[in-house]
């Protein structure tokens, strides 16, 4: 049968679905971000982890411009922002004092700032490779693992961590952490909407990877084991002090009698751990209060671990420098224990300030960054050394960093993370907080012990589940035991390395498909 030319124009060029009205598909774009939250702690509900991209990828298919593409991704990307990372209001609000207006308007702002990621996402998922759920889950991860360092990272509100203790899916994290989980949630969640539109066969690739994290978790395999020495017992000290009483110099006293109060009960214990800059002075200004706590742990054969804010007065050089160096860390004192831990990850504006030397251009503020910035740790750090064991640290933020976390954790027995997270008050930040430490526990293959200011103080096990837990905003101790362990998750010897070589291979066929589909045809 001969074809006209009106009909052979029709079957090279199949008219596609409409999209929405361009407002309409932005208002529901943004809510699906905004939707994102509450598939995270403290609401725990994990579906939504899959229905919330699942409408992003809906919005996407149709034929549309990149401009439309890029319009709404950042509506997504603005909306989970801007929802989902709200607990900054409290600390730029409550404690940094800035009027509520603003900081409404610093929080759209950063709500339009990470949204460029899921922006760029949308663009180039609509005009460069094939809209397909392989290459939708591929980017998602690419645009992941780019928070974890581009402009220094901001690695919160990842897909994966909704299912930290749906084992079923989590139970890929020790072989190829949380973008292994994302990639697979994701690429469910696209091939669920493929399958509403009766194309089924992306659903065998997930339904392969499903079987292979299902029968992970029914296996269980054991990718590391106990050392064999008794376990150790822990005290982990909440102090509960006011953020906006913490650093005042009139109420330093009292919070190291505070500290020192609750502490007074526990000294026999294995260790006891005291939150971050628990101790709120530099080291130099502490001497008479550090010398009477170690003389305590010692007579008592009890390892003190403790955050305290540390000036190398050794690396100070008068000629070149005009202070000494600063760190944010973590020390081991007392009986059986020796080690510094210099924090690594800075919080940008809270820790240090972002381009540094800028600001010399102002008159008021040139040099300013040199009192106002704590320096970096470097990234080859020894392990603290505690009662014949390597004890690996993560200081507040940087834990939700997979890979700093990882190298810390090689050659460990166990690990700690001290955090301050009053900034946050009463709001979902801190719980978030709690749920990465339970995923870097269990990418890892390693007993945590979480030691905060307000909370959550709490004790994890190697399979990412909280063993012992105190309750948030109260002045109280937690105790219980920690278990060293051995040996080396897959994820731990190498990191992010396989996920990334597999998303960068299906990026790049449907890449060269999208090139060879044959102009006018559909590759959607």
């Amino acid at each position: 049968m001969r074809l006209s030319t009106v009909d052979l124009q029709k079957r090279l060029n199949p008219e596609k679905p409409k999209g929405l009205p361009m407002g309409l598909a932005i208002l529901i774009a943004w809510l699906a971000g905004a939707i994102f939250i509450f598939a995270l702690a403290p609401y725990g509900i994990w579906p939504v982890a899959l229905v919330s991209p699942a409408i992003l990828y809906a919005l996407l298919m149709p034929e549309m411009t990149g401009r439309r593409a890029f319009i709404i991704g950042q509506a997504y990307g603005t909306g989970l922002w801007c929802v989902g990372a709200f607990w900054l209001y409290t600390s730029i609000h409550v404690y940094g004092a800035t009027p509520a207006w603003l900081a409404l308007i610093m929080i759209a702002l950063m709500g339009l700032g990470m949204g460029l990621f899921h922006g760029l996402l949308a663009l180039v998922f609509n005009r460069m490779v094939g809209k397909q759920p392989l290459a939708f889950a591929a980017l998602w991860v690419l645009q992941e693992w780019m928070k974890t360092w581009l402009f220094t990272g901001f690695p919160w509100l990842f897909v994966g961590y909704a299912f930290t203790e749906q084992y079923w899916l989590s139970s890929l994290a020790p072989v190829a952490g949380v973008f292994a989980v994302s990639f697979v949630a994701i690429l469910l969640a696209a091939s669920t909407v493929e399958l509403l539109r009766r194309r089924g066969g992306y659903m065998v690739v997930t339904a392969a990877l499903l079987v292979v994290s299902v029968s992970l978790w029914l296996i269980n395999p054991q990718w590391t084991k106990p050392k064999g020495t008794p376990d150790l017992s822990v005290s982990l000290i909440q102090g509960n002090i006011p953020q906006d009483l913490k650093w005042l110099t009139e109420y330093q006293v009292e919070t190291l009698k505070i500290y020192a109060t609750l502490t007074r009960t526990e000294w026999g214990r294995d260790i006891v751990l005291w939150p971050e800059s628990s101790i709120p002075m530099f080291q130099t200004e502490a001497v008479g209060f550090i010398n009477e706590m170690v003389k305590m742990a010692k007579e008592t054969d009890t390892t003190w671990v403790t955050g305290i804010p540390y000036k190398d007065e050794a690396a100070f050089d008068a000629s070149t420098d005009k202070y000494p160096p600063f760190y944010n860390s973590v020390v081991a004192l007392g009986a059986q224990a020796e080690g510094l831990y210099k924090k690594q990850r800075l919080v940008p504006f809270g820790e240090y300030i972002p381009f540094e030397g800028l600001l010399d251009i102002l008159p008021n503020l040139a040099g300013s960054q040199d009192i106002m910035s704590y320096s970096r740790g470097s990234d080859q750090q020894s392990p603290l050394r505690v009662r014949g064991h390597n004890l690996g640290a993560a200081i507040c933020y940087e834990v939700a960093y997979p890979d700093t976390t990882r190298k810390n954790a090689i050659g460990t027995d166990f690990l700690l993370t001290i955090s301050n997270d009053a900034w946050f008050g009463t709001s979902a930040g801190p719980l978030q907080h709690l749920q990465m430490v339970q995923m870097r526990a269990l990418e890892n293959g390693r007993w945590f012990m979480r030691a905060t200011n307000t909370g959550v103080t709490a004790i994890i096990d190697h399979k990412g589940r909280i063993v012992e837990r105190a309750p948030q905003f109260e002045r109280t101790v937690l105790r219980g035991d920690v278990q060293a362990r051995v040996g080396n998750t897959p994820f731990m010897r190498f990191g992010n390395y396989p996920i990334l070589l597999i998303i960068t291979l299906l990026l790049l066929l449907s890449y060269l498909g999208k090139r060879e589909t044959p102009r006018g045809l559909s590759v959607s």
